[in-house]
């Protein structure tokens, strides 16, 4: 499956040369520092990393072709692969930016494969149909352990007081408002390093879809689809389109793998012609989510009213991501959109009204969304509301809750604390992190992180695939260009008066660092971000064990 969204070596190559001249001495001292441990791991993977390398070599001499007159060389990309819990793609190229064409690092995509591990991003196809659903997507192990876990073949852990002095200043910054919070805590460990009122709640913004993926995935599976159909009712022949919540269900041409909206309106013509129908009246149903579908904030570009049935987001042109105009009836837009693809396949349909498609409807066909993972990584990389307040709703349906704003808070909340996670003052009002109401602690965050990088729990990893890459990939695109790009890996926060980032870093004695940075009150965003910025570009060259 192709991800449009994840294609960041396209939009990183005018500046990947810059980037690697950068980061180089870093990120050698780090190699330095882990290669015993990854050369003892490298040796039971060497032949898949070998094939590896040979596929990219092709696209590598292609770009650094293009970058003349400087040299682009290969170099070891030890302690950003760490980063991403990949430290075993040892020889990824700079030059092709921290990901494949796919999302995910190619040495992560081979081992998954060699391993036979399902649960991760499917990267073999798109929605599957009523002839042929899809097969479980291969999934990569946690390779944390690679970086030693505390053994001697990585240096110690930073210290508290060493993280307070380079941290204490910049977090000091007027530009961070006048209450801000943050936690640094060891992955391998789970020990909290640093916290400045890191028990203290305050608004997170949409760091908040950390907390919504990790308790989606948990209470759903990594495979887990979303499942967009059409049933006959026998007596009436009226035809239902049915919503199962998928918001990337899309309408385009070109599907990049996304369930099509057009194959399920060639797949139901089909049907309906084997039954010698060509005349139906057409209904949708939405009544998957219950409750109101704006957002306590309003009508607001940044999310379409929240409904079972959706095609492209409801957008209002033909962008993927970021904020746009939205149609105010989805459920209705997409049913007449898909009437105009049945009367191209031949069959008439009345006017779409709303409906419920009862139990002895028929069930003609469907397609699936891809699997979880992929969403949850579409989600945090991009920031995607839409997605962030279906997979709330979907968790709520799974906990037996109510499909809606307060439902999805209740059970995010539930399946955190099932998980063992620090709770106190955390408040959830939705899933994206919209609601000015909800309330984290830096400590919860770094929960987060941290368990979604437990060896224990490889269902979990899309939480750290999915996060932004420092001046590569999603909302991190534009920033850190003369900081930590490709090293910093961040989930951003911002609504007026609030900025916040958590994520994960590789210091520079490869110790893989999970961060949580909150503050309130801001009045300049860019000068917040940039605050924020710099604290993280400081963790990351922090030599601080």
């Amino acid at each position: 499956m192709v991800v449009p969204e994840l294609r960041p070596w396209r939009a990183a190559r005018p500046h990947v040369v810059r980037v690697a001249h950068a980061v180089r001495p870093r990120l050698a001292r780090a190699a330095d520092a882990v290669r015993p441990g990854l050369t003892r791991a490298t040796d039971t993977v060497r032949p898949y990393l070998q094939r590896t390398a040979d596929a990219v070599k092709p696209q590598v001499t292609r770009l650094a072709g293009m970058s003349r007159p400087k040299t682009v060389r290969t170099w070891q990309y030890t302690a950003g692969a760490a980063g991403a819990g990949l430290a075993l793609a040892a020889t990824v190229a700079t030059a092709a930016g921290p990901w494949d064409s796919s999302g995910q690092r190619t040495a992560e995509r081979d081992r998954a494969v060699a391993l036979e591990r399902t649960g991760g991003t499917d990267h073999e196809g798109g929605s599957g149909t009523a002839d042929a659903a899809p097969r479980p997507a291969p999934s990569a192990a946690s390779v944390l352990t690679a970086l030693g876990g505390g053994t001697a073949t990585v240096k110690s852990a930073p210290t508290g007081k060493a993280l307070a002095t380079v941290l204490g200043p910049l977090l000091g910054n007027s530009s961070l408002g006048t209450r801000h919070t943050a936690a640094v805590v060891d992955v391998a460990s789970g020990k909290r390093l640093y916290g400045a009122g890191a028990d203290t709640a305050l608004t997170p913004a949409s760091t908040t879809k950390i907390a919504t993926a990790v308790a989606a995935l948990s209470a759903l599976g990594a495979d887990h689809r979303l499942t967009t159909r059409t049933a006959l009712e026998p007596d009436t022949k009226e035809l239902v389109l049915v919503g199962g919540g998928d918001p990337t269900l899309t309408a385009r041409q070109d599907t990049a793998g996304w369930a099509s909206l057009r194959e399920l309106a060639r797949e139901t013509a089909a049907a309906l012609k084997k039954r010698d129908i060509k005349a139906v009246t057409l209904s949708y149903d939405k009544t998957l989510y219950a409750g109101p579908e704006i957002h306590p904030i309003g009508v607001n570009d940044n999310l379409a009213p929240v409904s079972a049935l959706m095609v492209d987001e409801a957008r209002t042109d033909d962008s993927s991501s970021g904020p746009v105009a939205r149609v105010s009836d989805p459920a209705a837009d997409a049913t007449r959109t898909f009437a105009r693809f049945l009367a191209a396949d031949g069959i008439k349909t009345t006017s779409p009204g709303p409906s419920k498609a009862t139990g002895r409807a028929q069930n003609l066909a469907e397609v699936f969304s891809p699997p979880l993972s992929a969403l949850v990584e579409r989600m945090l990389t991009n920031s995607d509301n839409d997605i962030a307040e279906a997979l709330a709703r979907q968790t709520a349906l799974a906990d037996e809750q109510r499909a809606d704003f307060e439902g999805g808070g209740d059970a995010i909340r539930a399946q955190l604390k099932k998980l063992g996670l620090p709770l106190a003052g955390a408040d959830f009002h939705d899933g994206s992190g919209l609601n000015r109401a909800d309330r984290l602690t830096a400590n919860l965050l770094t929960a987060l992180l941290v368990k979604a990088g437990d060896p224990d729990r490889p269902d979990l990893r899309p939480v750290l695939t999915g996060l932004p890459v420092a001046g590569f990939t999603g909302t991190l695109t534009s920033r850190y260009t003369d900081g930590a790009a490709g090293v910093v890996r961040a989930k951003t926060g911002t609504l007026t008066g609030v900025n916040t980032l958590a994520g994960t870093v590789v210091d520079q004695d490869g110790r893989l660092l999970a961060f949580a940075f909150l503050a309130s009150d801001t009045t300049d965003p860019a000068a917040a971000q940039s605050a924020l910025d710099r604290t993280a570009t400081a963790l990351a060259a922090c030599g601080c064990g």
